[in-house]
């Protein structure tokens, strides 16, 4: 039997329309796949309902992707949340078969628990409290059916304006939105209602505000990524027209990355600061964080040292477990 690891599969729901499919396809999956392969292994992605499991015989589980077998000693699966608006339907799957694969003695590099943390913009602040840079100040509503009530708004005491209103749980810059009063933020929440979409509220940082990006891997930043906003955009986001280039490390980020490597684990994830003209804040950190494109070999050299850092920990996590 192959001691190493031979297959990544990646749990996305599949709710992506043609065209963004293909986008993905384009950007992402198809240098994921180049690399893993030139690695000597496979990376497929599949949709929660593409895993099948016979639980027939205690203690004896046998797991299917697509019909075909896989087995904790050659397969890890990628298990991050994914919480857009046309995930709805999905994450209750998504949660519920990460435990199942969990239970059935496969390697997660993203364990569930630590998913849903980093899934919530507010659960991400208060579990990093005590970072060595400063989360930005947050408050979190959620937007049912008796928002007219305005039983969120005690909440709203120490908000200044203009702020940042997002989605608690999306991704990509999809969502953001600048409220310069109050009464702008009540708007925002009755149009969250229909989609009973749970809102947080942060100060706005200031026109021009930069995202700096660090790909983490076993405890060490191996590239940063810049995000600039272009014209009024209130966010970096590539998906709102940002920029995007691979810049050295700031000397000041560097000092923290010991801090959160010890809190943060598994072997890649992304930890994400806003700087705003003259200071740095903590925004956010993705276990899952795409490896933006580049002209250069940036993106191949991150992939190849995010999949090799897997299969290293696949390869303790077995020892330990037969150990």
């Amino acid at each position: 039997m192959n001691e190493s690891l031979q297959r990544i599969c990646w749990v996305f729901p599949d709710r992506e329309s043609g065209r963004q499919g293909a986008l993905w396809k384009r950007v992402f999956w198809d240098a994921y796949q180049k690399v893993a392969a030139e690695l000597g292994m496979s990376f497929t992605i599949h949709a929660p309902d593409a895993i099948a499991v016979d639980g027939l015989r205690a203690g004896e589980p046998r797991v299917y992707v697509d019909g075909d077998e896989v087995t904790p000693h050659d397969t890890a699966f990628i298990t991050a949340l994914y919480s857009l608006p046309y995930h709805t339907m999905d994450v209750f799957n998504q949660y519920a078969i990460y435990a199942v694969l969990e239970q059935a003695g496969f390697y997660l590099p993203t364990p569930p628990w630590l998913s849903a943390i980093v899934n919530d913009k507010l659960a991400t602040n208060l579990f990093l409290a005590g970072a060595p840079i400063p989360t930005i100040p947050t408050v979190r509503i959620g937007c049912g059916r008796d928002i007219q009530h305005r039983l969120y708004e005690p909440v709203l005491d120490g908000l200044t304006f203009p702020a940042i209103v997002k989605p608690a749980g999306w991704a990509s810059g999809w969502g953001v939105c600048l409220a310069r009063s109050v009464e702008d933020l009540r708007g925002l929440v009755s149009l969250a209602q229909g989609g009973e979409t749970t809102l947080v509220c942060q100060p706005y940082l200031g026109a021009g505000t930069s995202d700096y990006r660090l790909y983490v891997i076993d405890g060490k930043v191996e590239a940063v990524l810049v995000r600039r906003p272009t014209g009024d955009a209130p966010c970096s986001s590539g998906s709102r027209g940002g920029t995007m280039r691979f810049v050295p490390l700031p000397d000041e980020l560097a000092a923290t990355v010991d801090w959160f490597a010890q809190r943060i684990p598994t072997p890649y994830f992304c930890v994400d600061f806003l700087h705003d003209g003259e200071r740095f804040w903590l925004s956010e950190i993705e276990t899952d964080g795409a490896i933006a494109p580049d002209d250069n070999t940036v993106q191949h050299d991150l992939i190849a040292a995010r999949f090799s850092a897997y299969r290293r920990a696949h390869a303790a996590w077995r020892e330990a477990r037969h150990a």
